[in-house]
């Protein structure tokens, strides 16, 4: 393969390189982006306490009731491969103001809804709108750090939407009591006010068009209409350049003498960056991994209100209260998981005489691996059998934990893996977790009333099992599955 052809796409030279801002710059768009994150988990469950509420003054039923958080969390694994695209032809800020905009205009319209067919409606504005950011976060981070720091701040990232289910239905159930349903929906324009002013006045666009995979397929094109006679190849029959993440490698690209041009719609569509994602056998497999386990958190934290319920007759606050063990769990997972990832890849690479390639990382999930799926059968079985409150909070900070600490790695090597197009590969990833989401939240009610807790989370224990094998398959085969894959687009 020619020099041309092996690009190393994240280290390609650009104008005011994001990799080379100032530590506060990008600690301060690091806070920007994990606040705004806080708001699709926030506003998953805010309103739970209220349900009861909620259905006495819009006289609904439970199953219109549920069709507004499993809509929701469908629609948030949907919307982001638009997002996605939107960000790579306007940057990643339009995209961030818009959709946050977006999502304080349904919340707004969520307030005021007089019917619970407008509520369902203006939950799935609030979906799309609070999606940008599961889209495109991960992605911006990308922008601004390197590969061998990216675990731990994707750790920071990530834990602050964790604190929302946990803060959520505490913040509910102290708005409701205080004032009403609607209380909710107003703190969720305040709060998306807040986050759209702060992406308006303090934050700079990190994304660089040269350092994506459609402006290389479109330069290439531009080249090679320049070098023949013959019209240039149509964009879907063009391959893509194989390009890699290694922060070593020669970055450079003669386009010199290209004149400006700009992508349009055309050259950047939603469906095609989601085929490369999967066409390579690694993502969908790490992708489904990944799916579970935020299947997992939700079905969980779900089930957690209705057992705590009825099986210790607490009210909101304490379920809130009680919930947060899994928030704890999760945000240390978080943090310590990425900081340990991090460590692990270091750790590995010196191993390998410096050489560096994304599955390394995985190795950081196997403490994980050993101890989540007990966690999570213990967990289901005190809860059952109604053992001290304290128990069932130990098993959801250890299910917290752990389920985090795999899935921060996870995450940190889809980005990794997809150099050039790490935000169609995690907009894909969005949506593998919206499918699961919405499959274990449409399930969870029956599988809880129908088995109990006991044997629904051994089952999710078993899930867990067949996670751990879907990672261990990507550890080992995952960089034998890209080249092959890098090898059919030559």
């Amino acid at each position: 393969m020619s020099a041309r052809e092996q690009l190393d796409i994240e280290h390609v030279a650009v104008v005011d390189d994001p990799r080379q801002w100032s530590s506060a710059r990008k600690t301060s768009i690091l806070l920007i982006i994990s606040s705004a994150s806080l708001i699709t988990t926030i506003a998953a469950g805010i309103y739970n306490p209220s349900i009861q509420q909620i259905e006495a003054d819009l006289h609904a039923s439970s199953s219109q009731i549920s069709w507004t958080l499993s809509l929701f969390v469908l629609i948030q694994g949907v919307i982001p491969l638009f997002w996605s695209v939107l960000s790579e032809l306007r940057g990643r800020q339009i995209v961030y103001l818009m959709s946050i905009a977006l999502f304080v205009g349904g919340s707004i319209g969520a307030a005021l809804s007089p019917s619970i067919g407008l509520l369902i409606g203006m939950r799935c504005v609030q979906a799309a709108g609070s999606s940008a950011v599961l889209a495109i976060g991960a992605a911006t981070l990308a922008d601004i750090f390197d590969s061998h720091e990216r675990g731990s701040k994707m750790g920071l990232y990530y834990s602050a939407p964790l604190l929302g289910p946990s803060i959520g239905p505490i913040l509910g159930g102290g708005l409701t009591q205080g004032f009403n349903w609607r209380a909710c929906f107003w703190f969720l324009v305040i709060f998306g006010t807040l986050n759209h002013c702060s992406f308006a006045f303090l934050f700079k666009d990190t994304f660089r068009r040269e350092r994506s995979l459609a402006y290389q397929r479109m330069l290439r094109r531009t080249l090679q209409a320049q070098r023949t006679e013959d019209p240039p190849m149509p964009m879907h029959d063009l391959k893509e350049p194989v390009v890699t993440s290694g922060e070593h490698a020669e970055a450079s690209t003669d386009n010199s003498s290209v004149g400006s041009f700009k992508l349009s719609a055309r050259d950047v569509d939603p469906v095609m960056p989601m085929i490369r994602v999967l066409r390579s056998v690694n993502n969908p497999v790490i992708l489904t991994a990944s799916g579970f386990i935020y299947g997992f958190s939700y079905s969980i934290l779900y089930t957690t209100v209705r057992a705590l319920a009825s099986g210790y007759h607490y009210n909101s606050l304490q379920t809130g209260l009680v919930l947060l063990a899994f928030g704890a769990g999760a945000v240390m997972g978080s943090i310590v998981g990425g900081k340990w990832s991090d460590h692990t890849l270091a750790r590995v690479k010196q191993k390998h005489g410096g050489e560096s390639f994304p599955e390394m990382r995985l190795e950081s999930t196997f403490l994980g691996m050993v101890f989540l799926p007990p966690s999570i059968v213990a967990y289901g079985w005190v809860i059952q059998e109604r053992v001290h409150v304290a128990a069932p909070c130990v098993f959801l900070f250890l299910c917290g934990l752990f389920s985090v600490w795999i899935y921060s790695s996870t995450l940190a090597y889809i980005v990794d893996s997809n150099a050039g197009r790490s935000s169609s590969a995690v907009a894909t990833n969005s949506l593998f977790r919206g499918i699961f989401a919405f499959v274990a939240a449409e399930v969870a009610v029956p599988l809880q009333d129908r088995i109990g807790n006991g044997w629904m989370y051994t089952l999710w224990g078993g899930l867990m099992v067949l996670t751990n094998v879907l990672i261990l398959a990507v550890w080992w085969r995952g960089q034998r599955w890209r080249e092959q894959a890098h090898e059919k687009q030559r």
